[in-house]
């Protein structure tokens, strides 16, 4: 597994049939003090992740392991949006949760 910061979405109208119904996060992965250092991908989204959230994501076989991407051809997927993480006691990163906006209520 490995952590990334959702960073944008991707939609496709058309493609392939067994893909219909999967929302498409884009990621890019972030360093052991959240800031944003890797490179970029593609994943389904098998939790409700959104703009801005740092998540987990695996990559090949271990992707298609899911309810939502199993027996597809998927080869990267956010699995778990993540809370807060330390490292060696200290708090690295904490989810900041905000009050939904009007549109939203």
């Amino acid at each position: 597994m490995l952590l990334a910061k959702v960073i944008g979405t991707v939609v496709s109208t058309r493609k392939e049939e067994s893909m219909q119904g999967l929302k498409f996060l884009l990621l890019r992965q972030v360093d052991i003090d959240g800031q944003e250092s890797g490179g970029f991908v593609v994943a389904a989204d098998a939790v409700g992740a959104g703009v801005g959230e740092i998540v987990l994501y695996a990559s090949g076989s271990s992707a298609r392991q899911t309810v939502m991407t199993d027996k597809r051809p998927c080869d990267a997927v956010v699995m778990a949006i993540v809370d807060t993480w330390e490292v060696g006691g200290a708090v690295k990163y904490r989810k900041v949760e905000t009050e939904p906006s009007v549109a939203e209520i």
